[in-house]
């Protein structure tokens, strides 16, 4: 069996050189080497980070920088956010170890993944989190739950780097593969463009907690790309007919102006 492909690791809104370059080390000794950066506080490239790196300067040269979450994981089919606590989303909550397996499984089917951390003072954003397949939590000690950023990618990573080493047989995903990242986030702006069209986020102060409750209980499905694109054409249909009935009322309206005078 070929190795499947590591995942990808996105760090969002990362504050210290020295942790990009801590992580970019623990990357590469447990053979992951897909770093990517959302809005580094510092911006990018860091020489500090190559001073921490410890010499892994290909993870270091190789790492892309975006602006959003969403655009980081674009391209990737199963992510996982990995975070200390839950938050409000009801997603699945598993371990490294569990984790690890379900990215193993996924990219032996072709698939490409990836493992989401949040920044040291905050962590993820609910919103951010909303996108993901799932959360990644650490069974630590809850005395003392503060875990560095390299720390928590080199305890994900070897659970990475152990089923490498066992190469257990994969369990193959039965049908069609989950869409990408891409096109999931397409469908649910899609679908929340024309639900606030329709006024359905009432009160809007209310939006942003329903987009989010939308977007975890969607994703939850793991639409296929023809799912998507055959949810998207329900929207669309909806949609059209919704402004079928706004052009007939409009007529009605100007009907009745016309009898009145």
């Amino acid at each position: 069996m070929a190795e499947p492909s590591p995942p990808a690791v996105i760090l969002d809104r990362s504050q210290l050189a020295d942790n990009i370059g801590a992580v970019a080390r623990v990357m590469a000794n447990f053979g992951l080497s897909d770093l990517r950066l959302v809005n580094p506080r510092d911006g990018w490239p860091q020489d500090r980070a190559w001073a921490t790196a410890s010499g892994a300067d290909w993870v270091l040269e190789g790492v892309r920088v975006f602006d959003t979450v969403a655009e980081a994981i674009a391209d990737l089919n199963t992510v996982y956010s990995t975070t200390a606590r839950p938050r409000e989303t009801r997603l699945p909550v598993r371990t490294p170890r569990e984790t690890a397996r379900i990215l193993w499984d996924d990219t032996a089917s072709g698939l490409k993944a990836g493992l989401l951390f949040g920044g040291e003072r905050a962590g993820l954003e609910t919103t951010d989190i909303a996108l993901t397949a799932g959360i990644t939590t650490i069974p630590i000690d809850p005395r003392h739950h503060s875990l560095n950023l390299a720390q928590a990618v080199a305890i994900n990573a070897y659970e990475w780097r152990t089923l490498v080493l066992d190469a257990p047989p994969p369990r193959f995903r039965e049908g069609d593969p989950p869409a990408s990242n891409a096109l999931l986030v397409g469908m649910y702006e899609h679908l929340e463009t024309e639900l606030e069209a329709g006024g359905f986020f009432h009160p809007p102060e209310k939006k942003r907690s329903m987009s989010q409750n939308l977007r975890v209980m969607l994703g939850r499905a793991a639409f296929t790309e023809q799912e998507v694109a055959t949810f998207r054409g329900v929207i669309h249909a909806l949609a059209k007919g919704r402004g079928r009935v706004l052009a007939r009322l409009a007529a009605q309206r100007r009907q009745d102006a016309d009898d009145e005078a």
